[in-house]
């Protein structure tokens, strides 16, 4: 199936002169996606829910200062090849063009609907993260916005003094809020205005309560009440209690589960890889199998590598995040860390890893050893 099949040219489109926050109110009447960003008709961006989040953007600020890039899609390019694109940008939208000419736009949404009923093969447990970001009833908006950014994910479970889940509070409904109480301010009280959205608490603005997964349940089951109820992921939930958050799964776990393949070198898929400089894909893979190799029994079925921006700068490099999680037949595995550039960053965090995989080897070989001991003592 070429892409051009679930591809629409029905898009918002916006001049890079415009301003944010005429782009803003764009995002509340319409509610799209993403918002192309042309220059003379020819595409230039895009600007989604994330852009809009950028508080320190003043409303007079041209979409050219905030817009960010978007992997291109060809219209006759392979459906899993668009998913490989869609999470390795970074992006839920891109442009696909016709030749040079921009054709119209392509969504994980279309995606994920056109591939729905082969999901059933592939439960939650195989593609969920179990790694959360969360906060409490009292963390500020502000503070959440900040998480979100940081982290480069779109939701954020609420928890209970107890560590039970209470809500989640998202970048969509962050977003709204935003935008509500903004379009009511005056110019001249914006800058107060702002600053006290950002002060409310969370517990304010999350939702309760809270649509959840279990890990027994198929893809298909969870991209379904996703895509019905215009959620982007959902809390996965421990089997015997269903306020215990154990991950999240999101559309774009379901879209790099499209993309892994049955090769005999191992699948490494890289979110931002436009932040790569010295690094190549295959000195990546290289360097994360040199790890999993110290420990032949732990096959890795699949390795994402992500790596986030900073504003900070140090010599005109900028300070990069670096996540690596490994997709095992023992569980998951990470290691993170920073530095300036990608390639600093990226062996920083591959150090993490590799203490991280070896502490999973000691732990299970003192298991093995204690099952060998009790066998033993059986025996006597």
């Amino acid at each position: 199936m070429d892409i051009a099949d679930i591809a629409t040219t029905d898009y918002t489109e916006a001049d890079v002169g415009e301003r944010f926050g005429k782009i803003r109110a764009a995002f509340e009447e319409t509610n799209p996606k993403a918002i192309v960003i042309t220059d003379d008709g020819e595409y230039a961006g895009i600007v989604t829910e994330r852009q809009i989040l950028q508080s320190h953007v003043e409303d007079n600020t041209k979409a050219s200062a905030f817009m960010r890039s978007a992997p291109g899609i060809d219209r006759e390019e392979d459906i899993r090849e668009v998913a490989r694109k869609l999470v390795e940008g970074g992006t839920m939208v891109a442009p696909v063009f016709d030749g040079e000419g921009l054709w119209g736009i392509v969504t994980a949404d279309a995606i994920l609907e056109s591939v729905l009923e082969n999901l059933d093969a592939i439960t939650v447990e195989q593609i969920y993260t179990d790694e959360v970001v969360s906060v409490n009833r009292d963390t500020t908006v502000g503070r959440a916005i900040n998480l979100l950014r940081e982290h480069g994910i779109s939701r954020l479970p609420v928890l209970a003094d107890d560590g039970q889940l209470e809500g989640v509070v998202t970048t969509h409904d962050l977003r709204d809020v935003i935008i509500r109480d903004m379009d009511k301010a005056t110019v001249g009280d914006r800058a107060g205005d702002l600053e006290r959205i950002l002060d409310i608490p969370v517990y304010d603005v999350m939702n309760s309560p809270v649509e959840t997964a279990d890990r027994e349940e198929t893809a298909k089951a969870a991209v379904e009440r996703m895509l019905d109820s215009d959620y982007n992921g959902l809390m996965v939930t421990a089997d015997e209690n269903d306020r215990h958050v154990s991950g999240v799964v999101t559309k774009t776990d379901v879209l790099r589960a499209l993309t892994f393949t049955e090769d005999e070198h191992m699948d490494v898929q890289i979110t931002n890889i436009d932040l790569l400089d010295t690094l190549a894909r295959e000195d990546v893979r290289t360097d994360i199998a040199g790890v999993t190799d110290k420990y032949r029994r732990m096959q890795v079925q699949h390795a994402h590598v992500r790596f986030q921006e900073h504003k900070e700068k140090l010599r005109g490099t900028p300070l990069i995040h670096c996540q690596i999680r490994l997709r095992t037949n023992r569980g998951q595995v990470a290691g993170s860390g920073e530095g300036y550039g990608a390639n600093s960053a990226f062996h920083v965090a591959l150090d993490k890893l590799e203490r991280n995989v070896l502490e999973m080897k000691g732990m299970q070989s003192d298991e093995e050893y204690e099952g060998q001991l009790l066998r033993k003592l059986n025996e006597i």
